[in-house]
């Protein structure tokens, strides 16, 4: 799903229950189709990602990340740190996508809307 133009990769893994992807990289295209459609992309370095899949071979699969720490920790205890845009990062704890950002600006869009339509009433339909 790496090299998706799409956004179904993001949605595929999303509709298995998956909140959050980790690897050493991302195609920017699948990065950024990530943070529109909700599922958070975790950088981590390659001896990091190693670790994370041994401890799962070994039976355990346990790993928890916190976005607000941006950390991830292993099964074992193990803390890795992550880095993220903050804006980015805001969008995600406040659950907020494309739309719901333009949403947040609601009453100044209507502000503008009703302001347009006093002083450019040709604009407005019939």
């Amino acid at each position: 799903g790496c090299g998706s133009s799409r956004e179904h990769a993001p949605w595929a893994l999303m509709d298995f229950g998956i909140k959050c992807v980790i690897s050493t990289s991302f195609a920017d295209i699948f990065y950024n189709n990530c943070f529109q459609n909700g599922l958070l992309p975790v950088v981590l370095k390659a001896h990091e990602v190693q670790q994370l899949m041994d401890e799962a071979r070994g039976g355990n699969h346990v790993t928890s990340i916190d976005l607000e720490a941006q950390t991830v920790t292993s099964p074992s205890g193990a803390v890795f740190r992550f880095d993220i845009d903050a804006q980015r990062k805001a969008k995600m704890l406040q659950g907020l996508d494309a739309i719901g950002e333009t949403l947040q600006a609601a009453p100044a869009i209507d502000l503008y809307e009703q302001k347009r339509a006093l002083d450019r009433p040709w604009l407005e339909r019939a």
